[in-house]
């Protein structure tokens, strides 16, 4: 790689050397010497005259005698260091002074010193290792600023990166946030849907007023007393309010007929309603739990129920709790039986039909809501007049008029004009609505 080097350098323009000598024959010998050897040879008799050589020409090697007049050579060489010390320095001497030598070295720096007379060889040989040496040091230092300067790209090339990666981050995380967003709007948008197509469902009238949403809400508390995962507990939630869907076709007629009063044709078409229902839903992908649940509405944990005759644990937990939230609430409403029954008359003949009608477990939880310690007891809402509310408050169930019609859905956040609206509706209707709010948290 030196050769290399060397040869590349030698191919450049020519190698600089200065002979500084006070007799000229000295350096006659030496121009003679590094000329045939493809060097630039320039000369000086004296320090002082070799200090204005390297003052106006560049120069690569400096060869010096020792003993000179006025300047000697580890004087001139000293200077040389200090002014250009990339140039190398080579002292010659024709005396054996060791302090002269000792000088040379230690203020001059020099890289060697040659006695006189001296080998051509020799000295040819000496002058090519300094050369040679220099090249290197100057291909050192290139390297290393070289390097020093990719470095500092690399860096800036890091820190321009850093800060694309941070930006792309916090890019990333909104658009995250905005899709969250998003979802969880259109996951509300999507329940409130289907609480407003239940509404529709239920302005058939009669005992319909109602039923879904109280069943619903009962459904959700068994399910969270149960531990039900959050996800099954909405398709519950789901198919509660859509569990009168398969009656769209029944007749006035029909629907005001309590279920023990349902005989022949008529008996059979109401237990149709159950596959009607799925029937309806199985074409929406995100229904078709809520489907598979209202098909086994009417099952029995003992077997005799329909359409589809499953007993026990074969029926979908969801079925099994939506049966009896459903039920409850029609036994207190006259759908069931011939007259409405009382809650506590209600409670009890669930509490007789467990496990027969109704799954054990799903009873021991609804008795445990009923008996006020369940695991939503004490949830944290509050009755609230319309003149009570304010702006942040958050409603802990459905707003419904007193004709069933839903107005806002549980969990809407209410806002100024809400407000407004709310108090204007129970002016011109003339009643107070029913309005719960999760209590405000203590500051």
């Amino acid at each position: 790689m030196t050769d290399t080097l060397f040869a590349a350098a030698q191919a450049a323009p020519p190698l600089t050397l200065l002979c500084v000598d006070d007799e000229p024959n000295i350096l006659s010998s030496l121009r003679r010497l590094f000329r045939a050897k493809g060097y630039r040879v320039l000369t000086a008799e004296g320090g002082a005259a070799g200090l204005a050589v390297l003052e106006t020409e560049t120069v690569d090697l400096v060869i010096s005698d020792m003993r000179m007049p006025e300047m000697d050579g580890a004087q001139f060489l000293a200077q040389v260091r200090q002014r250009w010390p990339d140039v190398i320095r080579l002292l010659l001497t024709g005396y054996s002074d060791i302090q002269s030598i000792l000088d040379a070295i230690n203020c001059g720096e020099i890289y060697r010193y040659i006695t006189k007379p001296w080998d051509d060889n020799d000295i040819a040989l000496v002058v090519r290792h300094a050369l040679e040496r220099r090249v290197l040091e100057q291909e050192k230092l290139r390297l290393e600023r070289l390097t020093q300067q990719q470095n500092e790209a690399l860096r800036m090339l890091n820190l321009s990166l850093e800060a694309k990666v941070e930006a792309r981050t916090v890019q990333l995380k909104k658009t995250t946030d905005e899709v969250l967003l998003a979802n969880e709007k259109l996951k509300s948008n999507f329940v409130t849907t289907i609480k407003l197509f239940s509404s529709i469902i239920e302005m058939r009238g009669g005992s319909l007023n109602g039923h879904s949403r109280r069943t619903a809400d009962l459904a959700r508390r068994i399910g969270v007393q149960m531990g039900v995962p959050a996800k099954e507990i909405q398709e519950i939630f789901i198919a509660a309010l859509l569990l009168d869907i398969g009656k769209i076709g029944f007749s006035d007629e029909l629907l005001e007929t309590p279920l023990t009063m349902m005989t022949g044709d008529t008996l059979g078409l109401f237990r149709k309603h159950p596959v009607r229902a799925e029937q309806l839903l199985m074409a929406l992908e995100d229904l078709r739990g809520a489907a598979t649940i209202l098909r086994s509405q009417m099952e029995r944990f003992d077997g005799a129920g329909f359409p589809d005759a499953l007993a026990g644990l074969a029926i979908p937990l969801g079925a099994r709790i939506l049966a009896l939230a459903s039920d409850y609430d029609n036994l207190q409403i006259g759908a069931m039986v011939q007259r409405q029954l009382r809650a506590d008359e209600a409670k009890q003949l669930i509490y007789d039909s467990s496990g027969k009608r109704y799954d054990p477990l799903v009873v021991a939880a609804f008795r445990q809501l009923i008996d006020g310690n369940g695991a939503d007891a004490g949830v944290g809402d509050v009755a609230a007049l319309s003149g009570e509310l304010v702006p942040g408050m958050k409603l802990s169930r459905d707003l419904v008029s007193r004709d069933g019609l839903m107005l806002l859905a549980a969990d809407h956040v209410l806002d100024a004009r809400l407000i407004q609206q709310v108090q204007d509706f129970e002016a011109k209707s003339g009643g107070r609505l029913t309005i719960r709010v999760f209590q405000p948290k203590e500051a």
